[in-house]
């Protein structure tokens, strides 16, 4: 007799890897019906991830969009689900535990019916909360594993990983190959491992299309006996996201499955309904190259998801890079260089780091290391120079164990900055939160919400939050879309284009000031020159001469504030962005002429705020009130917060020799060889969210 597969259609993930927003609530519930109608779906993915963090950041109110989304499917009997990333919640950093255990509560009263957690490390300490606050409230529990391919990531290895999380009492197991580099006859062995060992388990495979094994992969784990497979419809289908559910449905039925019939008309106006909201405003935010599966991605192993943003910082560093190439006499590159050699510096150094599986958020550290190892190289400087504080909690340990030793050069280099290892539970770094934020809410006059749903969320995103209550994240989002929609009708009518930070201005600076060195962003957010609250904030006048690390500027990213430094000691030329501007990852802030000879680095110091009350923030239903002043970001050192003694490490095996820097033409020099540096230096510093503990 045949078996039976059941699809499931991850609709809220195919707007994530697509781009940056997801649809709107009136969207949301005007295709719900339709996919209903559809008759060939029993899942649907209809939230987590990034889905209520975009929401507020559009001005809307996640609850009462989960809600609303979930109720048809309920009514149906289709069953709904979300992604969470346990130790990181909803977001990119650690989440307190009593906010973990929250979630589910909310979630399940907003009628959503399984929750998918997953851990970027595949570390079962960080998993175990997820599976038992899931149960607690009710939910299923599906505890996915972070498929990746590396000598580490065997079957045996994730089977290990399979039997501490059915001991922990979750219901069903999914495969979360989230780069879609899981070779397919590996996967299909883990399967039937797991339905040996575990028969009542369920298992559901989520594949991303990148690479181009998913295919095959879905037809390997059918099958080995799995249950669920995801797939994705057009026009958001193929490319960097998930197979046509028309593809796989085909493909099983002939292979002797199973599976249910798919109403085409149906199909056909979800098909249209979702294309009308890319051309409403969606669109805008969608990298037309995500539509593109590429082999490229085989050796790197980067997810698909992340490549519209991984292409954003390319395009904002290659004109840093190819400043620095110039005034060390080295070729140009091009922008296809430049992202060739960017795949080859992840799959260079991720078995340096431990192997992390390549999955939010360890997925964007591992860039953000190979992208400034290309950057210090152009500066002839040496690889590691600089690390951001995120990618150091992950190298210590402070996110969850690394799957593998790391390589000798980056456990000295922790040593030589006096930078501890970690070795508690990753939790314990974050006490419990919820009587600040409830006392926050009191203060404000905000209403803790039906099942205190928005006392969640105010707890998981309290930036976004408080923005989304005072109406600046609905001001924003709207200039941002009338800026972009200005940019396309200028782009449609064939306007002259206008002069960019990656082209003419730093082609001027490096031509009249050869030996300048220019300030780059180390991530997305509001640039701010000063926090002055009692007068206009200004960028530091030209001619300022600055010390080698001295203060620069901040950068309010969506998890806190980023410090930027001087390179080296040197005189200011100028600076290009004014106060409270949008910047990317790579934008040139300004540009520095170094001294001949450095001067001694001072104690990093950063400007104080003007003691000065914050903008009032008003509620839906109440009058405005003032609101609570944002909460001090301290800062302490690694040393200070990890204050037990540093495990033993293991310590890999020499690494392989650095991949060789292709050079730009025929006729080009070799790139310099990498020279070991006695003042290399590394961020020692974490920031410590008191708004969260």
């Amino acid at each position: 007799m045949a078996r039976e597969i059941k699809l499931s259609l991850v609709y809220r993930d195919m707007w994530q890897s697509s781009g940056k927003y997801q649809p709107r609530v009136d969207q949301l519930t005007q295709i719900a019906p339709v996919i209903v109608d559809m008759g060939c779906f029993a899942r649907i993915e209809t939230n987590g991830g990034a889905f209520e963090q975009v929401n507020l950041m559009y001005g809307e109110n996640p609850n009462k969009a989960v809600r609303a989304w979930t109720a048809p499917f309920n009514k149906a009997g289709i069953q709904t689900h979300m992604l969470e990333r346990a130790l990181n919640g909803l977001r990119m950093y650690g989440v307190p535990a009593d906010v973990r255990e929250l979630m589910p509560k909310v979630k399940k009263a907003q009628g959503v019916n399984i929750m998918r957690s997953f851990c970027g490390l595949n570390d079962p300490r960080n998993l175990q909360l997820s599976v038992t606050a899931a149960k607690a409230a009710g939910m299923i529990s599906q505890a996915a594993l972070s498929v990746t391919h590396s000598p580490i990531h065997t079957v045996e290895y994730y089977i290990g990983l399979v039997d501490q999380l059915v001991e922990f009492g979750a219901d069903e197991i999914c495969l979360k190959d989230m780069a879609g580099i899981g070779r397919p006859a590996t996967l299909g062995r883990l399967v039937a491992e797991i339905k040996k060992r575990h028969p009542h388990i369920k298992v559901q495979y989520h594949g991303h299309s990148g690479p181009g094994f998913s295919m095959a992969s879905m037809l390997e784990v059918a099958r080995a006996g799995v249950d669920y497979i995801d797939t994705a419809m057009e026009p958001l289908s193929w490319g960097m996201v998930h197979p046509d559910v028309i593809s796989v449905q085909a493909m099983l039925k002939d292979a002797g499955f199973l599976v249910p019939d798919i109403n085409m008309e149906a199909y056909m106006e979800a098909r249209r309904l979702t294309q009308s909201f890319i051309d409403d405003f969606l669109g805008l935010y969608i990298n037309p190259k995500n539509k593109n599966m590429s082999s490229m991605l085989v050796g790197c192993g980067l997810p698909g998801g992340m490549m519209g943003s991984m292409m954003s910082d390319l395009k904002g560093m290659h004109s840093a890079i190819n400043m620095a190439h110039k005034k060390n006499g080295n070729p140009e590159v091009t922008f296809d260089n430049l992202l060739v050699q960017l795949f080859h510096e992840v799959e260079y150094i991720w078995p340096m780091l431990g192997y992390p599986p390549l999955v939010t958020p360890f997925s964007q550290y591992t860039k953000n290391i190979a992208l400034m190892n290309i950057m210090s190289l152009a500066q002839g400087k040496p690889r590691f120079s600089q690390i951001d504080k995120d990618s150091w909690n992950m190298i210590l340990g402070r996110s969850g164990r690394l799957p593998g030793p790391l390589a000798p050069e980056i456990v000295e280099l922790a040593k030589k900055n006096n930078l501890e290892f970690y070795q508690g539970i990753p939790q314990d770094a974050y006490p419990n939160a919820l009587p600040d934020y409830i006392k926050e809410m009191e203060e404000n006059g905000w209403d803790r919400g039906q099942d205190d749903e928005e006392l969640f969320e105010l707890a998981m995103h309290d930036r976004q939050y408080r923005d989304y209550k005072s109406g600046l994240a609905a001001e924003r989002f709207h200039k941002e879309v009338s800026e972009l929609r200005a940019e396309q009708n200028a782009a449609a009518q064939s306007a002259p284009a206008k002069v960019s930070v990656p082209g003419t201005m730093p082609n001027y600076m490096s031509d009249k000031y050869p030996g300048a060195l220019p300030l780059v962003a180390p991530a997305n957010g509001r640039l701010m020159w000063e926090l002055d609250f009692n007068d206009h904030s200004t960028p530091p006048a030209p001619g300022r001469h600055y010390n080698e690390g001295e203060y620069f500027c901040l950068i309010e990213t969506t998890y806190g504030t980023m410090e930027v430094n001087t390179p080296d000691a040197g005189v200011l030329i100028d600076t290009w962005y004014p106060q409270g501007s949008l910047v990317k990852k790579g934008d040139i802030l300004g540009w520095i002429d170094p001294d001949p000879v450095k001067k001694p680095a001072p104690r990093k110091t950063t400007p104080k705020a003007a003691e000065q009350p914050a903008p009032k923030a008003a509620s839906e239903k109440t009058k405005p009130t003032a609101a609570k002043p944002p909460k001090k970001v301290v800062t302490k050192t690694v040393k200070q917060v990890a204050k037990k003694a540093a495990p033993k490490v293991k310590v890999a095996p020499k690494t392989k020799a650095a991949p060789k820097a292709k050079a730009a033409s025929s006729k080009a020099k070799a790139a310099p060889k990498e020279k070991a540096s006695s003042k290399t230096k590394a961020a020692t510093k974490v920031t410590r969210r008191t708004s969260n503990k």
